[in-house]
């Protein structure tokens, strides 16, 4: 049985922390770090838990199965796993999450750089993303490529500039820690649990899963233990390296009130900090970083995304799709960043749930005896509360029923469709098991019935 060397598992393991480590990624923690103040180890656990630990659970449960989120998915119905697979590739692809990381590499990376009558114009925008997605799809045209090329270039390249910034900030810190303020200083470990659920990227690991797994089948390992074991394995690296780099950047935050005060987003805050470290040549660093990060992201969605649908409709090869998500991407993209949040983000809340939900089931399948019921109930309770919650955030009128939603355990904290999900789940089991009782009985009584006659 052939396994993947240590080597190629650690360059893995570099690739996947490339594919979610993303602009979103950045800015996050700094914040957390400023809020959380003297309360910061445990807020940063709480975001670890599910800004590290929800995304390296569905790498393992997608490389357990050998197979993509459509499979996960299909555990309910065929036709659900079809359909859901494209919501979600659709998503965190050229609808919402490829374009995202386009305008944000433009937004952070570029535009402080312009002067002020360029800064507006629209051409500008359009060349840059017409720049940036040339370069994402000739990286993308070989994913057989993808480690040599993220994982031994670009992730490197990304660790060590934000290893400067580190190491700058270590040597001459900013200030002390504060006393937490908001919600970190009642529960930080709860905030931070939740600010790490709002990263989004246990839906960008369902289809990252199939990349990995993929990476390791093009070294010649066939067999599922191996794939299993080598893909953990790289998870754990990609895991370790999240971790470490989200401390490193919360830390940041930690020592930077005394200097700034409280920012308004983290974009903001880290501006501050480079410039404030390197003088203007920060932002030339904040910029490399920014990039970095964006397009190792963007490369993970298009190969994902052309890898699932070259495969859902066989007549469109692989490059076809990848050239097809990249003109997508870049048309979304010079829609500008305010519009494609305001879109996303309700459709996130209905969706991001149900991934969550899907993975956590489909991780305790043989529990339950991987009951269709089961999976059936627990989603329907699911989407029943975040349908609501994603029409909330879209400014539907929906208020008489999330009004009466707002007296379910946990809702205030953002996941009221945990006790709704769980109970769904068990009303399923009941089901099956009524229903698998009734079916036995029959087939008991059979025989008899035959043997009267």
């Amino acid at each position: 049985m052939k396994s993947l060397s240590k080597s190629h598992v650690f360059f893995v393991g570099l690739m996947l922390f490339s594919l979610f480590f993303g602009a979103g990624n950045l800015i996050f923690p700094p914040i957390l770090g400023q809020q959380a103040g003297d309360n910061f180890a445990v807020a940063i656990l709480g975001f670890i838990v599910t800004g590290v630990g929800l995304p390296l659970l569905a790498v393992i449960a997608i490389a357990m199965t050998g197979r993509d989120v459509q499979h996960l998915a299909g555990r309910v119905h065929p036709k659900f796993g079809i359909l859901f697979a494209i919501i979600a590739y659709l998503s965190i692809g050229p609808f919402m999450g490829i374009p995202r990381v386009a305008n944000v590499s433009f937004e952070m990376g570029i535009r402080p750089f312009l002067p002020d009558p360029l800064q507006a114009d629209g051409w500008v925008l359009l060349a840059y993303t017409l720049a940036f997605f040339v370069l994402v799809y000739w990286l993308c045209l070989n994913p057989s490529k993808l480690v040599d090329r993220v994982g031994k270039i670009l992730t490197p390249l990304l660790l060590l500039s934000i290893a400067a910034l580190f190491v700058s900030a270590m040597m001459s810190p900013l200030g002390e820690a504060q006393p937490a303020i908001k919600e970190y200083a009642a529960s930080p470990g709860v905030k931070g649990f939740m600010e790490g659920y709002l990263t989004l990227d246990t839906i960008a690991a369902l289809a990252f899963g199939i990349i990995v797994i993929n990476s390791i089948r093009d070294q010649g390992v066939q067999d599922k233990r191996a794939i299993t074991k080598s893909a953990i394995q790289a998870g754990l690296i990609a895991g370790l390296g999240l971790s470490l780099v989200y401390a490193a950047l919360g830390w940041l935050g930690v020592t930077s009130v005394t200097e700034f005060g409280y920012a308004q987003n983290g974009g903001q805050l880290l501006t501050q900090i480079v410039q404030k470290l390197f003088g203007q040549s920060g932002l030339l660093l904040l910029a490399v970083i920014v990039t970095l990060a964006c397009l190792t992201t963007c490369i993970g969605l298009v190969s994902a995304c052309s890898q699932y649908f070259s495969t859902l409709f066989s007549r469109l090869s692989y490059n076809q799709v990848a050239f097809l998500t990249c003109l997508v991407g870049l048309l979304v993209a010079n829609l500008g960043l305010n519009t494609i949040l305001s879109v996303s983000v309700p459709v996130l809340l209905v969706i991001y749930p149900v991934a969550i939900v899907l993975l956590l089931m489909s991780l305790g399948h043989s529990l339950f005896g991987g009951r269709t019921s089961v999976y059936a109930g627990a989603l329907i309770g699911t989407v029943l509360i975040s349908l609501f919650d994603g029409l909330k955030e879209a400014k539907v009128p929906v208020e008489q029923v999330t009004e009466l939603l707002k007296h379910l355990p946990l809702y205030k904290q953002g996941i009221g469709w945990v006790i709704p999900a769980i109970a769904g789940g068990i009303i399923g089991w009941l089901i099956g098991w009524a229903i698998g009782a009734i079916w036995n009985r029959g087939r008991a009584a059979a025989p008899a019935s035959q043997y009267k006659e």
